[in-house]
């Protein structure tokens, strides 16, 4: 009955792009799951990336908002891509197919990365020497695997051109309540804008765009857009 009545009430407030959601009892705005060792992180990322394996987050009407926006802000011959945490490679084949003269790759900290087109065994964490300012465009909905998040953005900086951008997918399941040893990284959206300003300043410029997350029972969602200006 609770359910049934929650349903209804998310059916009216999601007219206003909003839902009803868990309560953040301790009000914290950012929370890291603290991991023992770096082997018990990647040892959890690896096991829960297998149970998962078949699972896709992204869905098609939110990865299409990220394809316009390429097509319209990134005008060259060839467009070079790259999904962290792809899983099972969806997120890279997608842009494939619906960005003009892509070539995109994903990666993920697993061995099952192998079995996937397009595909790389790579912690996100990590620089890779042969990235180095290569891509046009980073996308990714698992900033939330991160244990150290600030860590895999330069990271990630490092790897876009200077006018490139970073999309960064987030949902109430990235948020404080819901982060643990899965998902080390969590925090709110009103406050991510403030955290990404005090780690990177003026070297970023960010723009939001919020959706509705269709095959996720319509959840808010948010893309927060960084761009590369320094």
């Amino acid at each position: 009955m609770i359910s049934l009545f929650k349903n209804y009430i998310n059916q009216f407030l999601l007219i206003f792009g909003y839902r009803v959601s868990k309560v953040n009892k301790t009000n914290e705005l950012v929370k890291i799951y603290k991991y023992k060792d770096y082997e018990e992180y990647k040892n959890t990322q690896v096991f829960w990336n297998k149970k998962k394996l078949n699972h896709v987050w992204a869905d098609k009407d939110s990865l299409l908002i990220i394809s316009d926006f390429v097509n319209k802000n990134i005008v060259k011959e060839n467009i070079n891509g790259l999904c962290h945490g792809s899983r099972n490679g969806f997120e890279q084949e997608f842009f494939n197919i619906n960005i003009k003269n892509s070539k995109t790759i994903g990666t993920d900290i697993s061995e099952t990365a192998n079995s996937f087109k397009n595909s790389v065994v790579w912690d996100f964490h990590d620089i890779k020497n042969d990235w180095l300012n290569h891509f046009d465009f980073i996308y990714t909905n698992s900033l939330d695997q991160s244990y150290d998040p600030q860590k895999a953005l330069t990271t990630w900086l490092g790897q876009i051109h200077n006018g490139g951008y970073i999309f960064i997918e987030h949902t109430d399941q990235h948020s404080v309540r819901s982060s643990g040893k899965m998902d080390p990284f969590g925090v709110e959206a009103n406050f991510f804008p403030y955290l990404l300003s005090e780690w990177f300043g003026h070297t970023i410029s960010l723009k939001i765009i919020k959706n509705i997350k269709k095959n996720k029972s319509s959840a808010p969602a948010w893309f927060f857009t960084i761009k590369k200006v320094n």
